[in-house]
């Protein structure tokens, strides 16, 4: 018999929500003492008891300490090469990269640096988020290299995907690091966004000789 009445939330789904929340609250919380106290002398007990959670609880969520404060780190890694990979017919992966890049200015994206003066602090001065940021550029180079030899028909070796891949990821590195270094030197927002965009127009115009035409869609 139809009935008016909505069905009640599958049992899973409540699970998953759950669990998404909690993740949630964990993250909050250790930002909150990474920011206040340092990520150094933060541990994983006070994030605990803060949370109101088991240690175990927060490591079964976050396995490595960074991992709470750098939360974002799939997407990071991941960004450059989807970019890639869902570049536009005719359109070469500089321009793909270039057009994702200004769309991540406009939007104030973390991802492209835009974390706030307290977060860029934090990270600052934290000597193993520091070393680990470095770490996750790294990665997104690779990955990006990865998308580049599929893109051109390549083995991931050659020499020229491992040269785009590392100008390409050079300049992102450069203008993430940029907008961290303005956001540490008090500018607001909006005039990072402005000074930032002239800038990136100049780094992606010193690689269009080289790259104008390369992995075309």
């Amino acid at each position: 018999m139809a009935t008016d009445t909505p069905s009640p939330p599958h049992p899973a789904g409540l699970r998953e929500t759950k669990k998404q929340e909690t993740r949630q609250l964990i993250s909050d919380h250790a930002t909150r003492l990474f920011i206040s106290q340092g990520f150094e002398q933060t541990t994983i007990a006070e994030i605990a008891a803060a949370a109101r959670v088991a240690k175990k609880t927060v490591t079964n969520y976050f396995p490595r300490k960074e991992d709470l404060a750098l939360d974002h780190q799939d997407a990071f890694i991941a960004s450059l090469a989807d970019t890639v990979t869902g570049r536009r017919p005719g359109e070469s992966a500089l321009a793909a990269l270039r057009r994702a890049f200004a769309d991540s200015v406009a939007a104030r994206d973390p991802i492209s640096g835009f974390s706030g003066p307290a977060f860029a602090r934090m990270i600052t001065d934290s000597p193993t988020l520091t070393a680990c940021l470095r770490g996750l550029h790294d990665q997104r180079e690779r990955v990006l290299a990865h998308a580049l030899a599929v893109a051109v028909g390549a083995p991931p070796g050659d020499i020229t995907v491992q040269t785009a891949a590392g100008l390409l990821g050079t300049v992102h590195r450069i203008l993430f690091q940029r907008i961290q270094d303005l956001t540490l030197a008090g500018h607001p927002n909006d005039e990072i966004a402005e000074t930032i965009t002239a800038e990136a127009a100049s780094a992606f115009d010193m690689l269009e000789p080289a790259l104008a035409h390369y992995a075309v869609a």
